[in-house]
Order: structure tokens, then C-alpha cells, then sequence
């Protein structure tokens, strides 16, 4: 048995997407660009970290990137055999899954080198570590003007090798902003810093989406796009790269109804039905990451034709507003995607429940089937 609502990812759209971007990064400067990471952290932003990674890889990703050491093992498992980077800081403990499933570890802090180079000692080997710098964004990293004396004995360590330097930019997305301005020249002086205590041949990167669409500034050696992967890019910078959507979220109606004037539909009686109304019961809810902001503000495709969001969002369903649309019980509902002549975009959606489209396609639930089409 198979649920009404299913996430239709189309990998053939996130091939495409990964070659459409590095056409532009080679374009943009004609040495056939920066290598790409493609990141897939948070089950892939929802779309499936394995399928994504494969897809990714075969079109021409040169690293794999995620949150944690679970969301990488659970890579490993599934087959995927090439460089994998993870993010995430360490925790105590956490130093065997780096080596059992052949990872490249963030090194944020002191203690995270520390834990790592007896871990290494230990069994005899060399590890290839990305080390992190807080060029302004204060969460994870070293400080920036602070390098001179945290990482000499990160460098100095035996069994260490640093083979990429890397920060995260806080408002890429913001065109002109001084702190993108800033976090940059903080990058600079920071790399500066490395090659005067001896660092020398590792790989740079810093650019998201947003930089990556911002120009060649920040692409450096490696660049992280994430969402733009997925079809999704920064308002300042839509349309610099033909980029399609990637997943699709579709479900049917279970029953229509109908509901006189003034009877109110839905949890909390929040919505009343102002003429004679044409319910639609589809089997979708907030357990499957419809927001639940989205009452009486979202819509849906119905027929080709847009439909509203009425009462609330419950659980397991919502219901649609459908007079005059001629609905039935069967019927294709899409909440995300394109129906007709009509689309749903999950930006759009995002501004409907006040939020980012990162958060919606990372909250489709685990019960939600991914259906997939090939690359």
C-alpha cells in the first residue's frame, strides 16, 4: 500500500542543475571553474541523500558534503564511495565513524584536533581534514584574528593533514551587504595568516549559493551550493543560472462535501463558510511538512486551477476550497509543482507561511514516499 501524497523528485532536474552551474562557473572564468560540492545534508533538503549524492556525483560533483557523521555513514552504507566532507563539530566519541567510514572531518576547535590527532595516533594513520574559520558569522570556527595562537598546534600535529580551509558567509544573499564585504576580507587576512605559520597546497572554499551567484570573488577551489542544487535560488539572484525545480509534492482527494453558509470547517472553527461551499479532503497534513501557517493563506492545484487552504492545517489532511472547480474524489492535487498551465513554487509557498523554502523541503516527512525518475 502506497499513501495519496508522495514527493516526486525528478534527478533528471538536479543533474541538469549541476551542469547548468558549472556551465557558468567555467564561463564566468574560463578555466573550467572550481570543482563543485554538492551538498546534501538534511536527507538531501529533503529530496534523498543517497539518490541526490548519486545523481550529483554523476554529473560531475568532485565531493559530497553533509551535516554530520550519521547523515555520512548513512551514505557509505548506501554505496557512495567518493570524498565525503562533513560539516558538523565533532563530539566526544565521534573520532571512530570518521575513520570506520572513511570521512573528511571539520576541524572547528582545539579539542576537535586534539581528539582527532590521539584518534589518528592511535591507529597509525594520517587523517586529511577541512579546517574551519569564523570570519564573522560567530558560530562554528576558529576565530580569524585570533589564528596566531589557536592553530599552531592544530598544524604542528603528526598525524593531521590539513587539505582544505573553509568559513560560512551569513548574508551572501544580500547584494552589497558590509558584512559579506567584511567576512571576505577577513577570509583573505586569514588565509595570509596560514601561509605565514607554514600551511601550504590546501584547497579553499567559502561560496554558497548566494556567493556562487554573486560572482567569481569567493568561488576560490571548491564551491557549496545547496538549494540552488535543488531548483531553488536566492530572490536577489534568480535567473543568473536556468536552474529547475527538483521535487514536487502531490497527494489526491479522498472525499468532497459540501458546507452550507455559516458552518465553520476545521479544527478551531477558524474558517466559516461565508456561501454554499465546495469542500476538498486531501490526506496531507503537518505530519508531512504542510506548515501549519499555511491555514487560510496557501493554495493548491486542483484541475489546473488554483484552490485555497481553508480551516486548518490538521495532522494527517487539509481541506481546499474547490466551488466551481468540479473536483472529485481521485483527483491529482499538487501543493508544490506545476499542474497545467498553473505552478505552485516552493518559494511561494514559503511566503505564504512566512518562512524560508530551506525549511519546507527539509520538514517533508519520512512518511512521505519519494517517488524518483531517472537521470
Amino acid at each position: 500500500m502506497i499513501r495519496q501524497t508522495a514527493a516526486h523528485v525528478d534527478l533528471g532536474a538536479l543533474a541538469h542543475n549541476a551542469r547548468a552551474i558549472r556551465a557558468f562557473m567555467a564561463a564566468q572564468r574560463g578555466d573550467g571553474g572550481p570543482v563543485l560540492v554538492g551538498v546534501v545534508k538534511a536527507n538531501g533538503y529533503g529530496h534523498g541523500a543517497a539518490e541526490a549524492g548519486r545523481t550529483l556525483v554523476e554529473a560531475g560533483a568532485g565531493m559530497l558534503a553533509c551535516a554530520d557523521l550519521e547523515e555520512a555513514a548513512a551514505l557509505r552504507r548506501a554505496g557512495l564511495a567518493g570524498p565525503i566532507l562533513v560539516f558538523g563539530a565533532l563530539s566526544l566519541g565521534d573520532a571512530d565513524a570518521v575513520f570506520e567510514y572513511g570521512l573528511t572531518p571539520t576541524i572547528a576547535s582545539p579539542a576537535a584536533a586534539r581528539r582527532l590527532q590521539e584518534a589518528s595516533a592511535r591507529r597509525g594513520v594520517r587523517l586529511r581534514y577541512h579546517l574551519e574559520i569564523d570570519t564573522g558569522m560567530n558560530r562554528l570556527g576558529f576565530r580569524h584574528d585570533n589564528l596566531a595562537r589557536t592553530l599552531p598546534a592544530v598544524l604542528a600535529s603528526p598525524n593531521l593533514d590539513l587539505e582544505g580551509v573553509y568559513t560560512h558567509f551569513a548574508t551572501a544573499d544580500v547584494p552589497g551587504d558590509g558584512l559579506f564585504a567584511l567576512q571576505r576580507r577577513n577570509f583573505d587576512a586569514a588565509n595570509e595568516t596560514l601561509a605565514g605559520l607554514g600551511a601550504r597546497h590546501y584547497l579553499r572554499h567559502a561560496a554558497n549559493s548566494a556567493a556562487l551567484l554573486a560572482g567569481p570573488a569567493t568561488w576560490f577551489d571548491l564551491v557549496r551550493p545547496g538549494l540552488l542544487l535543488y531548483g531553488v535560488a536566492p530572490p536577489a539572484f534568480e535567473g543568473r543560472v536556468a536552474v529547475k525545480p527538483v521535487m514536487s509534492l502531490r497527494s489526491r482527494i479522498v472525499t468532497v462535501k459540501g458546507v452550507r453558509p455559516g458552518e465553520i470547517i476545521g479544527y478551531g472553527g477558524r474558517f466559516t463558510a461565508q456561501r454554499p461551499t465546495t469542500m476538498a479532503v486531501v490526506p496531507a497534513g503537518y505530519a508531512d511538512g504542510i506548515d501549519w501557517r499555511l491555514a487560510g493563506r496557501g493554495w493548491a492545484l486542483v484541475r489546473g486551477r488554483r484552490a485555497a487552504m481553508v480551516g486548518s492545517v490538521c495532522m494527517d489532511m487539509i481541506m481546499l476550497d474547490v466551488t466551481g472547480i468540479g473536483a472529485e474524489p481521485g483527483d491529482e492535487v499538487v501543493l508544490t509543482g506545476r499542474q497545467g498551465d498553473e505552478e505552485v513554487t516552493v518559494a511561494e509557498m514559503a511566503g505564504w507561511a512566512g518562512t524560508i523554502p530551506y525549511e519546507l523541503l527539509c520538514r517533508v516527512g519520512n512518511r512521505v514516499a519519494r517517488v524518483y525518475s531517472p537521470s
